[in-house]
């Protein structure tokens, strides 16, 4: 229809002053765009986002966001008036007869407990009742290598035997001379100073930086990293702690997060199993920081950090200038760049007069173990070397994570029995059983009946923990308990059945020194 002619604008007095805007033109009809092939118009084909501003802009602001930490100018920044909370403590002054310095950068991590600290309602939640010990909970030398690309944790038993130096007791004033302690006691007697000498005296390894974490700084900080994923193949309880985990992948707040690191009376292995659930939390805490934004996102590193140095004790050498370095350097972490080891023991009960029981080490394999950290070596047993003359295999295809599990794979007997009618199904189940590590009779058979539509675990309920691990590798199956089956577990297979999925012990320990690396301890995604 045609438009109607517009009306002549009227004219302005001469007295006036042009102002244009004052007479608006009429708002023309809107007409719609014509697009190709009736299509409505699409914003990535021009590069701009609602309000006509160029999308690329919206990437560019997130490559730089990523980037900022990498930065020196922009990184200082971000971490500027960080060091202004930290409380200080000179471990290293007036230390003589120290370590020849190594490659690589050394730390000495100590926990301590700090729960008169706490407020009265989260020491009743995570049952931290008691007078404080004044003493160090955990003891762990922490290892940068030299190009920065792998992190080794050696733990150290708090309950390790240790002889102390001559020194002045901080408490009375007193002058003692050398003396057999337990490790933690070190703390208590001289402090830092004493923990930090007494440690270079046992190991022999220069300790470059002192970082001291209490109950409430380790809290603060896994709340500000929005909590920790763990996951765990059995049920974890103690009452001492209040910790309860089922089988499965939790995140755990800050306060949760104590209770696990803290709980000796989960199993049998006291603080032995205690340190290897700190090592789990570590590369837990690695991966975290890795892989969900902490390191590339500024403003998360900006609160992780202050709320890190904000109430940890430190020694003087190191600051935001430090945590910076850190963070620019953990930025091409993996999980995999993350090794975990216990001092090798030799008599897990070494008794001593006046003192008790102590953890005595294995001299030999200690001194090995520290001269691979004095050496900047890494701690995991490498690869084998391929043989001369024997082709290099094709890379395989990458793997879906194995699931941890109670029991290894390796010591469970399993027959499997096909319980359809499909060819062949008993075969397959038996060599996929076995190609992830269990302990197939390698003969299947038939089952009584052949219409079994779920897949069935028979097992006697004595042997319960290997019936979970083979039902955690055929997901979806019937565990079935049968009294006086003995430990063979059968396997019978039914119509839904797919795949195995592999299938790894909680604690894979390798090589020497029983080390573990973060991708096989975190949780496999």
């Amino acid at each position: 229809m045609p438009q109607p002619p517009r009306p002549p604008r009227p004219a302005r007095p001469a007295h006036l002053p042009p102002h244009p805007h004052r007479y608006p033109r009429p708002r023309p009809r809107p007409r719609p765009q014509r697009t190709r092939r009736g299509r409505a118009p699409d914003r990535r084909r021009t590069g701009r986002a609602r309000g006509g501003r160029p999308r690329w802009g919206v990437r560019l602001a997130g490559g730089l966001a990523a980037a900022v930490l990498g930065s020196g100018a922009v990184g200082h920044a971000v971490v500027t008036g960080l060091d202004v909370g930290i409380e200080r403590v000179d471990p290293f002054k007036d230390m003589k007869n120290r370590p020849r310095a190594g490659h690589g950068l050394n730390f000495l991590l100590v926990g301590t407990d700090g729960r008169d600290r706490i407020s009265r309602e989260d020491r009743r939640e995570y049952r931290l009742g008691g007078a404080p010990c004044h003493c160090t909970d955990t003891v762990m030398l922490v290892h940068l290598s030299a190009d920065r690309k792998r992190a080794s944790v050696v733990s150290l038993p708090r309950d390790s035997y240790a002889e102390l130096p001559a020194h002045r007791d901080e408490s009375s004033g007193e002058q003692h001379g050398p003396h057999p302690v337990k490790l933690n006691a070190a703390y208590a007697e001289g402090g830092p100073r004493l923990t930090v000498r007494t440690v270079e005296q046992m190991t022999r390894v220069k300790i470059d930086h002192y970082l001291e974490v209490d109950f409430t700084s380790f809290m603060k900080t896994v709340d500000a990293m929005g909590g920790v994923e763990i996951c765990t193949a059995k049920a974890l309880n103690d009452r001492n702690t209040g910790l309860h985990l089922l089988p499965g992948t939790h995140r755990l707040s800050g306060g949760q997060a104590l209770q696990y690191v803290r709980s000796r009376h989960v199993d049998g292995a006291a603080d032995l199993g205690r340190m290897q659930r700190q090592q789990r939390f570590m590369a837990a805490i690695v991966k975290q920081a890795t892989t969900g934004g902490v390191l590339l996102n500024p403003v998360k590193f900006k609160q992780v950090s202050s709320t890190l140095l904000g109430s940890v004790r430190a020694d003087p050498g190191f600051g935001s200038e430090q945590m910076l370095a850190l963070g620019q350097a953990m930025r091409d972490f993996a999980p995999s760049s993350s090794e975990f080891a216990s001092v090798p023991i030799g008599n897990p009960s070494f008794p001593v007069k006046g003192i008790g029981s102590t953890v005595k080490w294995d001299g030999p394999k200690a001194a090995e173990l520290f001269e691979a950290v004095r050496q900047d070596r890494p701690l995991a047993p490498a690869p084998g070397p391929v043989r001369p003359g024997r082709p290099v295999q094709p890379a395989r295809p990458q793997q879906p994570p194995a699931v941890p599990v109670d029991v290894p794979p390796e010591r469970i007997r399993v027959r499997v029995e096909n319980g359809t009618r499909i060819d062949g199904l008993g075969s397959r189940v038996d060599a996929a059983l076995r190609a992830t590590g269990f302990d197939t009779t390698g003969t299947p058979g038939n089952g009584a009946g052949r219409d079994v539509k779920r897949t069935v675990i028979a097992y006697d309920p004595r042997w319960d923990r290997s019936a979970r691990t083979v039902s955690a590798a055929l997901p979806g199956s019937e565990l079935r308990a049968v009294p006086g089956r003995g430990r063979t577990v059968l396997v019978i297979a039914g119509t839904d059945y797919r795949k195995v999925v592999p299938v790894r012990p909680e604690d894979p320990h390798q090589g020497r020194f029983g080390v573990l690396t973060g991708d096989q301890v975190t949780c496999g995604k």
